[in-house]
């Protein structure tokens, strides 16, 4: 497991960061593919983030307790590179096509069993809280084709999350370059402008009171 970059994260103990988490480690030279990232490069002429989105991250972090005391918030708020995926219409979408709402994004595959876990209380999270102000964005990264995990998706009952895919794994290896990710699922907190205000490694029960108090903050959060 590669350490989390300590610039990109604030820090908090130990214990609320792994204990219980189950993260998937995706290994070098087996899911990594080497290392190699191809054109994935960080982009330098990114927006930057106003004192306001600093401040607001610091103010979510307050209510990242109990199942969701691993998401972390960052220190320097940026946008989530531009990587493409695809929708289910077979239409191309990056990240940035989602702003306007506070966004939970979450990266996962069928192989990566705390994935499969988590994958119900996610769906019981849109179902509950997507609206105006807040959606989820679940983006798979298995390899391949589409059908095994649209047959992951049917077995469990889940048709409210469309299945967005990244066969290539060039999102995840991109954050993983950020300092972001290092093992699955990953999920991302983004604010109306497309700005990561927090992230965590490993899973959580989605669906549970912690999660709700922290969606909720995030959206009462706009104007702190």
């Amino acid at each position: 497991m590669t350490e989390q970059n300590n610039s990109t994260t604030r820090t908090k103990p130990i214990t609320r960061i792994f204990i219980g988490l189950g993260i998937c480690v995706v290994a070098a030279g087996i899911y990594v593919m080497n290392g190699v990232y191809g054109n994935q490069t960080i982009e330098t002429n990114q927006p930057v983030a106003s004192e306001t989105t600093k401040k607001r991250a610091i103010i979510i972090e307050a209510s990242a307790q109990g199942d969701v005391a691993a998401m972390l918030a960052v220190d320097e708020p940026r946008q989530v590179p531009d990587h493409q995926f695809i929708a289910p219409d077979g239409s191309i979408k990056t990240i940035g096509d989602f702003k306007g709402k506070v966004l939970l994004v979450n990266l996962w595959a069928t192989w990566c069993a705390p994935c499969r876990e988590e994958m119900p209380a996610i769906s019981d999270l849109q179902a509950q809280k997507s609206g105006e102000d807040f959606d989820v964005l679940t983006i798979n990264i298995d390899r391949g084709g589409r059908e095994k995990p649209e047959g992951f998706l049917n077995e469990i009952g889940v048709d409210n999350l469309p299945l967005y895919q990244d066969a290539s794994m060039g999102i995840f290896n991109k954050l993983k370059k950020e300092g972001i990710a290092f093992g699955l699922p990953v999920t991302m907190l983004l604010d109306e402008d497309g700005f990561i205000l927090a992230s965590m490694n490993g899973p959580a029960h989605w669906s549970g009171d912690d999660a709700l108090n922290y969606i909720d903050a995030a959206i009462a959060s706009k104007d702190p």
